[in-house]
């Protein structure tokens, strides 16, 4: 990937970290235990800062290919190597011949790593005068890759990893100028390793809705990945069900390459087994796509008691209602 200098026009307060040095951290927590606490959720700072997050991601990528060139800075090329330990931890821990096809319980030897080194793999991003941050930030990155009783993964963990990164912008380690290495390199490596769990350990979708659910396992990348392709001159919604054009085109898409995931590991006709993707490819435009998506996203997951009830709410992610 080609590295391009810093743009111009970005100021450096652009890259002041949020807070400030002597800011208490503390261990995040689970705070919505029943369904009438999911207003708190929605009134709370941490609504506001992930949902912002995932927004800014959205516009800073539209109508972008993951070929094109963007800055690399040291913090993502860290972040990559924390995502290939995880990876090679994969191919050393094997799956173990058990009488029950899914749910491998190799998977928790695997997440019993995560969780003794998880400090350890987030002190490496963290310089020295934020190492305060480490015991929080880490407590996202162990949400992130799945539930180690259950054996499961869905999109409230995806929502740990986003949480993850926002915690990173807010302590000022990722940086404005990040944002596009943040999906093309370092989101694009977390799917692949939460793939590559998945089929390794056949893990259980959470919480899936089955054939009503917009996918098994995730959502985000379908809200970026539909960003990607706004405006694009010759790729409408309705080429996505089409296996000539996702194969041609998935390298540079991170929507047609989910697509391509789903036809791999699904058989049968797309319509039956993925009828509301199969929907949105009668969409007219992208951006309606992308539009209905992050509406959908709100409603489906955000606003879900059974995801958001695994939530953890810590110092950079406050339930306090926001300031505005």
């Amino acid at each position: 990937m080609a590295e391009t200098e810093k743009q111009s026009g970005s100021s450096p307060e652009d890259d002041a970290p949020l807070i400030p040095l002597n800011f208490d951290f503390m261990i995040p927590k689970k705070e919505i235990s029943m369904v009438p606490d999911m207003g708190k959720w929605k009134r709370s700072q941490a609504y506001a800062d992930y949902m912002g997050f995932v927004l800014t991601l959205n516009e800073g990528i539209k109508g972008k290919k993951l070929s094109c060139e963007y800055k690399m800075s040291e913090t993502i090329h860290k972040l990559l190597s924390l995502l290939n330990t995880l990876d090679q931890w994969i191919d050393e821990t094997p799956p173990m011949d058990q009488p029950s096809r899914f749910g491998n319980k190799a998977y928790r030897t695997w997440y019993a790593k995560l969780e003794q080194g998880a400090e350890a793999l987030v002190s490496t991003l963290i310089p020295e005068d934020r190492k305060a941050a480490v015991p929080e930030v880490a407590v996202y990155l162990k949400e992130a890759v799945g539930n180690s009783t259950r054996i499961d993964y869905g999109t409230g963990h995806e929502a740990a990893f986003a949480a993850f990164l926002c915690c990173l912008c807010k302590i000022g380690v990722l940086r404005v100028d990040d944002q596009l290495a943040i999906i093309f390199q370092v989101f694009d490596r977390y799917l692949r390793v939460m793939r590559k769990l998945q089929k390794t350990y056949r893990m259980e979708p959470a919480g899936s809705q089955g054939v009503w659910g917009l996918d098994d396992f995730q959502f985000l990348p379908f809200i970026w990945g539909s960003a990607q392709l706004v405006d694009h001159p010759t790729l409408e919604p309705r080429h996505f069900v089409d296996d000539k054009a996702v194969n041609e085109h998935h390298k540079d898409y991170i929507f047609l390459e989910c697509i391509k995931f789903i036809n791999e590991m699904k058989t049968g006709p797309f319509a039956e087994h993925s009828n509301q993707l199969w929907n949105i490819s009668a969409v007219p435009t992208w951006s309606k796509v992308n539009q209905g998506l992050i509406r959908m996203y709100k409603a489906e997951c955000l606003e879900k008691f059974p995801v958001i009830q695994h939530f953890k709410f810590g110092s950079l992610l406050s339930i306090q209602p926001t300031k505005s």
